[in-house]
């Protein structure tokens, strides 16, 4: 029989892991399932993926470029008359209340590099990526970096409880770091 093209295989699979992983958590993924999610035979993914590190990067390498160009997006977006603190704390308040099952997964594929060696790397980048796109809105360096920091730490602790987005609290957090 001969082997079928299907240029798009590679890139279905990565969507079904990413969906295996937001309906199921890190901890479900494995080649079987996501060929299950992805209708494909289960030595496509471990032809595209050896490892289930390789898939977990793949679908971190997306989910991160979605996330850095929806903040990119925003930056550009931002008007001159808008404070920064003013911007992010709008920002914060719009992920929030969109899809939450989507921020989540962001934030367990981000938080998979504490155990996963192979996949600090690009959660070192996205770090890199998104302290330079504050930069361009920041005194210096060290500014950008702490309002990163900040946002992570937030975003994660409100995931985590769900405590309500109190938007006046973090305004004025961003605004003593903004100066």
């Amino acid at each position: 029989m001969a082997r079928r093209y299907d240029p798009e295989r590679r890139d279905r699979i990565v969507d079904a892991a990413i969906t295996v992983a937001a309906e199921r958590g890190i901890a479900a993924l494995s080649h079987r399932a996501v060929a299950a999610a992805a209708d494909v035979p289960l030595g496509s993914t471990t032809y595209h993926f050896k490892t289930l590190d390789d898939l977990l990067v793949a679908a971190l390498r997306r989910t991160a470029r979605a996330w850095l160009d929806g903040m990119a997006e925003w930056e550009r977006g931002l008007a001159a008359d808008v404070s920064l603190a003013e911007g992010l704390a709008g920002q914060i308040g719009e992920w929030l209340a969109g899809d939450r099952a989507r921020l989540e997964l962001e934030y367990e594929l981000y938080l998979a590099a504490l155990r996963r060696p192979a996949v600090r790397p690009i959660a070192a980048e996205c770090v890199e990526e998104m302290v330079a796109l504050i930069r361009r809105r920041t005194a210096d360096e060290g500014t950008a970096q702490a309002l990163v920091a900040f946002l992570d730490g937030l975003m994660i602790q409100i995931l985590i409880t769900g405590r309500p987005f109190d938007r006046a609290e973090v305004l004025a957090a961003l605004r003593a770091m903004t100066g």
